[in-house]
């Protein structure tokens, strides 16, 4: 098992950057496909972006391509969310999600498919 804690979220300009970080526990992290995931008020949570337990593959929502970057670092049991070029439309809560079952190089892209939740942390972006 493993719990899931979000930060760096905040209030940013439309053009701006922002890193949000998940901080897990656990010994197995390295074993578990992250990803993160964003919901807006009255929508349904989307994928953002996911990334093996390797590091070595990564996938992306089509909205958010070439803006952000995930990355993780399992040495400190980390995964990150570079934010660039954020748009008003970015704006939601944002959460950090773990995958057990997704094998060794598959990011699965459904909420329904992921295991583990953080609290989520609110990232606003002003226009």
């Amino acid at each position: 098992q493993v719990q899931l804690v979000e930060s760096g979220g905040g209030l940013v300009q439309a053009g701006g950057s922002l890193r949000v970080s998940c901080a897990a526990s656990g010994r197995t992290f390295s074993s578990y496909a992250m990803g993160w995931f964003r919901q807006a008020p009255g929508k349904e949570r989307e994928f953002v972006g996911g990334i093996n337990r390797y590091g070595s593959r990564k996938s992306y929502a089509d909205s958010v391509k070439g803006r952000f970057t995930i990355s993780r670092d399992n040495a400190k049991n980390a995964v990150y969310l570079q934010m660039n070029s954020l748009k008003p439309e970015d704006t939601a809560v944002y959460y950090c999600a773990a995958d057990a079952d997704a094998g060794p190089y598959n990011i699965r892209t459904l909420p329904r498919d992921w295991d583990y939740w953080g609290q989520g942390t609110q990232v606003t972006v002003s226009s």
